[in-house]
């Protein structure tokens, strides 16, 4: 068995920001717009690898915003979202993956209490402060890079991490991670190879776990990453051809 880890957002499916032509289908609806797409090449081709490999969604979303997604392709069988603290089992939170996603996160609660203190009372946040499930802070500041030198300069950033994908921050707890969740969700199904994609910094760790990961062309330089993992070329749709070497991937392997 093969297991794809796929990202969604600038991975497998695209903002109504992004320009990615005008063969497309809509994937998300949110409060009556549509927001989110997916070529007509990756939906062909998603259906290709899904009858291929065990395809797990693996996002930052919560469940809710997961929900919205509809790839037009059927249900997966099993989702990991939340950074991979949570995994829903045919649409359904499991429970004992939750459990050991909240212990792991208990390692890093100082951090992150310390986390919700310090961004309460920021002048430079301009929206709700929101814990997610118990296992991650998150928020949206004005000046987000600013925000996030400071929170590391007066976190254990060894007990967390500290993002920013434009104005929205993140702290997270250092052991739950995407590369994480895919070596946990590696000993529960025992996969020959893991394949993963990602676009963002949160992807690092799915990306250089896995067997074999894929990013966007320039990743490797802007993050400093320099283990083995392919680089997509310049000019191309990353969704294409990701999931174009996941064909090619499962040839080899047979």
């Amino acid at each position: 068995m093969i297991i794809f880890n796929s990202d969604l957002d600038n991975t497998l499916i695209y903002s109504y920001k992004h320009d990615i032509g005008d063969a497309k289908r809509n994937v998300e609806i949110y409060q009556g717009r549509e927001i989110s797409f997916m070529t007509d090449k990756t939906y062909e081709l998603l259906q290709k690898v899904k009858k291929e490999m065990l395809i797990v969604p693996t996002s930052t979303r919560t469940i809710e915003q997961y929900n919205r997604i509809d790839l037009g392709i059927g249900s997966f069988k099993y989702a990991l979202v939340c950074n991979g603290g949570i995994l829903l089992v045919d649409g359904r939170k499991d429970e004992s993956w939750y459990r050991e996603s909240l212990s792991l996160a208990a390692l890093s609660a100082a951090a992150i209490h310390t986390a919700l203190r310090l961004l309460e009372g920021d002048s430079r946040r301009k929206f709700e402060l929101r814990f997610i499930e118990e296992l991650f802070v998150f928020t949206k500041c004005s000046e987000p890079e600013k925000v996030v030198y400071d929170l590391r300069a007066q976190l254990r950033t060894d007990q967390v991490d500290i993002f920013n994908n434009g104005e929205k921050v993140y702290v997270l707890p250092r052991k739950l991670n995407k590369g994480a969740a895919v070596g946990r969700l590696r000993e529960m199904l025992k996969p020959d190879f893991v394949i993963a994609a990602g676009d963002s910094e949160f992807d690092i760790s799915m990306v250089t776990k896995a067997d074999r990961g894929f990013v966007p062309n320039g990743f490797k330089s802007k993050y400093g990453v320099a283990e083995a993992v392919y680089e997509a070329a310049s000019g191309s749709v990353f969704s294409e051809t990701v999931l174009e070497e996941c064909i090619k991937t499962k040839a080899e392997l047979s």
